[in-house]
């Protein structure tokens, strides 16, 4: 049996410019159709009341440990570009 790796990738997100939850679930939103790309799991697991404040919890699953390190740090890669500075903390772990 083939070992799997699984990895974690938390993103505290800051939206200073949100006066609303439905301008927040607007970019929440647009983050996660847009990192669907990567074949991942994404949500929100934090902070869903606040209008400026998000968590999201974003998983992966594979066979090969680097193939698995790319795929994550490619997601907080495009993740800084689509947030464009509002990426306030990242946190990737292995399980």
């Amino acid at each position: 049996m083939t070992a799997m790796n699984i990895g974690l990738l938390t993103l505290e997100i800051f939206l200073p410019n949100s006066h609303s939850l439905k301008e927040k679930r607007f970019v929440m939103r647009s983050l996660k159709d847009r990192l669907r790309k990567f074949n991942i799991s994404i949500a929100e697991c934090d902070h869903q009341e606040l209008w400026q404040r998000s968590t999201m919890g974003i998983v992966s699953i594979c066979s090969d440990h680097q193939v698995l390190e790319k795929t994550l740090n490619a997601v907080v890669e495009e993740s800084e570009k689509i947030l464009n500075g509002s990426l306030s903390n990242y946190q990737i772990e292995y399980l």
